[in-house]
């Protein structure tokens, strides 16, 4: 058991009978009143997002979890299949516990949230940078330079992202997993 004071960005939590990450929090201390705690909280379950305002020192139910590298290999009707590196186990996870699945390539390393009480996957976590390769993208017009100018461009996973007006097709980008943008063009 713990209270609000142990709280941290990616602590995984009990709250209503389902299990949550943290995604931000910030403690808030008002001239008048007690001191309290807003939180953002991801359900590991389905992925939605939820706020919640704990009362500072208040008991909070931390929950242990284990990360544990994987490398992704293939999709199915049922989901996403892993291999743990190591000994070569294969885990399949339902894909609403895989976020950002779009941006996964065969072959490529993630980490998988074990809950150690259970052994049971609760969540699969992309890095923060994928590389990916341009497959299609609309050649950039010269001179169009009007309010920094973006275009659409499809990846090779068959996901859609933004991109400047610059890059080309078949170029390799590196792409942030969490807000889905364009970070730089890879050498």
């Amino acid at each position: 058991m713990a209270t609000t004071a142990d709280i941290k960005n990616g602590m995984v939590i009990n709250f209503n009978n389902d299990l949550y990450s943290i995604i931000e929090f910030l403690h808030v201390k008002p001239g008048k009143g007690p001191a309290f705690v807003r939180t953002k909280l991801r359900s590991l379950t389905n992925g939605k997002v939820i706020d919640n305002t704990f009362n500072s020192g208040v008991s909070i139910y931390p929950v242990r979890v284990e990360r544990r590298k994987y490398q992704y290999l293939y999709e199915d009707e049922f989901g996403y299949n892993f291999m743990e590196n190591e000994t070569f186990e294969q885990i399949l996870l339902d894909k609403v516990m895989v976020e950002g699945a779009d941006l996964m390539k065969e072959g490529q390393e993630v980490e998988i949230l074990i809950n150690t009480e259970t052994d049971k996957a609760i969540s699969c976590e992309l890095p923060a940078f994928v590389e990916l390769k341009i497959t299609y993208t609309e050649p950039g017009v010269r001179g169009d330079t009007t309010n920094t100018p973006k275009k659409p461009a499809t990846v090779e996973t068959g996901a859609t992202i933004t991109v400047p007006i610059f890059i080309e097709q078949d170029e390799v980008i590196k792409v942030d997993t969490r807000t889905y943008s364009y970070a730089e063009r890879v050498k």
